[in-house]
């Protein structure tokens, strides 16, 4: 314990449908922490004609967050990603160099329609991977593509790293999500778990999902979903 990365996350107030307050967002960094938790990334949503911050609200934001976990947990670490939805605004932003990425630049997390997979979408991952930088898939266990046919996930799954949600593990998402993230855990096509922590109360969710992991796959692969594998992927690396 206290070595874990969580990779995907709603801790900054205000901004999307995580946090509401500032008061809100400790208390989830508060709950998390207790698990294991030492280095946090906080990735708001970035979605056009939804959610959509200007920048000077996300630095506000961060910094508010940044103070209180400085003040509060002194030992861990708050760094600053976005989710990004596959949209122009995504596609725009990755030709232009403007999208935003895990620290140090080299992976960035994406979400994309849960009923309608992008066409050709494991051609332009591979693109990407070619490129030089690792996209990184959330909650695979959500789309349709994947949930109706596994093969789509290993096949997204050699350009880009899967991180499933901790909190779907346990069906706090549904039955069907349920079923999908574990048979992703157990075919060892999940590269990562996260949080997608939006409020103080989903760290119950977030525990089971934990203990689930810890009990059918063991003490090794809890330390390889969420400490081996997500710092390989902060690096770079596809796990």
């Amino acid at each position: 314990m206290g070595r874990y990365v969580d990779l995907h996350s709603h801790y900054l107030p205000a901004l999307d449908d995580g946090a509401a307050t500032a008061e809100a967002s400790l208390q989830m960094v508060t709950a998390v922490a207790s698990l294991g938790f030492t280095h946090l990334c906080a990735t708001p949503h970035q979605r056009a004609g939804m959610f959509m911050p200007a920048r000077e609200a996300i630095d506000e934001a961060y910094a508010t967050a940044l103070s209180a976990v400085a003040s509060q947990f002194p030992q861990l670490e708050l760094g600053l990603a976005a989710e990004n939805y596959w949209d122009d605004v995504f596609h725009d932003r990755l030709r232009s160099g403007g999208l935003p990425c895990y620290p140090g630049g080299r992976a960035f997390l994406f979400e994309v329609n849960p009923r309608f997979f992008p066409p050709r979408i494991e051609a332009a991952l591979f693109e990407i991977r070619v490129s030089g930088r690792l996209p990184v898939m959330a909650h695979p266990e959500r789309y349709d593509a994947i949930q109706n046919d596994i093969t789509r996930a290993e096949a997204v799954g050699r350009s880009a790293a899967l991180v499933v949600d901790l909190a779907a593990i346990e069906g706090a998402h549904g039955r069907k999500e349920m079923k999908t993230v574990r048979r992703l855990l157990e075919e060892g096509l999940a590269h990562a778990a996260a949080t997608d922590v939006h409020r103080p109360e989903d760290h119950a969710a977030v525990a089971a999902g934990m203990t689930w992991i810890g009990k059918h796959l063991g003490a090794s692969a809890l330390d390889r979903l969420l400490a081996d594998n997500p710092r390989r992927i902060l690096a770079g690396e596809l796990p």
